[in-house]
């Protein structure tokens, strides 16, 4: 087995279905690559759906289930641990792999020492996004991506592989990126094997629930704090601190009487925001709803990023790494 490809998933079937019959045309011989369906938790219908693709002959594909919810990281490595093939291929179950995607991968690795690679992913966004696919289209500038990378399984097995703690899918690429990095293993950039993540709709508020992504920027930081501030740098900007600051100090001073200095702060506030809102406005759609959602999730988004960032910080403060 020359290619083990892992895709964690959990109970989108309908997803991962499109995944798997990209999966199905590559250009590569079917009886040299295998692809590992590992669900964070028992899914039935996952289970289904990798049982149908595995009775019609068409690939070599297995269903792994985690017994309970650990996140993606945990997934892959449930994966990778037990692969057959010397290269192993990580993508997403809500990606759509080129045909050559395999192809390029194992090119590549005949003419590397053991090392890992990372692929180029697309985008595709109307002309003018929301920011919530603004946002996702910026995986496009990642360096190093689990919904299109590649390690030989030697560097999985010196680095060992995904740092469970990161438990939802934020960051856990990037530690391993680090990891990589920092045993001087090579790390090749390949443009040429490219995997298309569709950006799929979004309920409304979805950048408030992404806030909690944040406590994981904690942990990375503490881990890498040279590689995290040469390529990450995501701590709260002080936009966020300023406007906690103006609102918490407006209602403070009004209650101790202080009106004036009141005022001021809650016009800091309101400046600070305004920023805000339009700064995530400048390229994205202008709809009256995505406008309100805008002003409303602005006002929201500083508390609960500075909150789930300090968060993390406490929680990962006497952790091993």
């Amino acid at each position: 087995m020359k290619i083990s490809v892992v895709v964690p998933t959990y109970k989108r079937p309908l997803l991962l279905m499109e995944c798997i019959k990209a999966l199905a045309r590559q250009r590569f011989s079917k009886e040299e690559f295998e692809v590992l369906v590992v669900s964070d938790g028992p899914d039935l219908l996952t289970k289904k759906v990798v049982v149908s693709w595995k009775h019609t002959g068409l690939l070599d594909i297995e269903y792994i289930a985690l017994a309970d919810r650990r996140g993606p990281a945990a997934a892959r490595n449930a994966g990778w641990k037990v692969a057959s093939g010397q290269l192993i291929a990580f993508t997403d179950d809500d990606c759509l792999p080129d045909e050559h995607w395999l192809e390029t991968l194992w090119e590549s690795a005949q003419q590397h020492e053991p090392c890992a690679f990372a692929g180029k992913v697309i985008v595709p966004i109307p002309p003018v996004p929301t920011d919530h696919e603004w946002n996702a289209a910026q995986l496009e500038n990642a360096g190093f991506a689990t919904a299109n990378c590649a390690c030989m399984r030697s560097v999985l097995e010196k680095t060992g592989g995904f740092d469970e703690r990161f438990q939802m899918a934020w960051r856990e690429d990037s530690d391993l990126e680090f990891s990589i990095l920092e045993k001087h293993i090579p790390l090749e950039p390949l443009p040429e094997a490219i995997v298309v993540h569709p950006v799929r709709k979004a309920p409304w508020g979805v950048s408030l629930y992404q806030q909690k992504k944040t406590m994981f920027n904690a942990l990375l930081h503490k881990k890498f704090p040279g590689y995290y501030r040469e390529r990450i740098h995501a701590e709260p900007p002080f936009g966020y601190y300023l406007m906690i600051a103006g609102f918490t100090g407006s209602w403070l001073f009004m209650l101790a009487g202080n009106f004036p200095v009141a005022w001021i702060c809650l016009g800091a506030w309101l400046a600070a925001l305004l920023f805000f809102i339009v700064k995530r406005l400048w390229d994205t759609s202008h709809s009256s709803a995505h406008v309100l959602e805008m002003i409303v999730t602005s006002a929201l988004i500083p508390f609960l990023s500075v909150y789930w960032y300090w968060y993390g910080t406490w929680k990962f403060r006497r952790s091993h790494v």
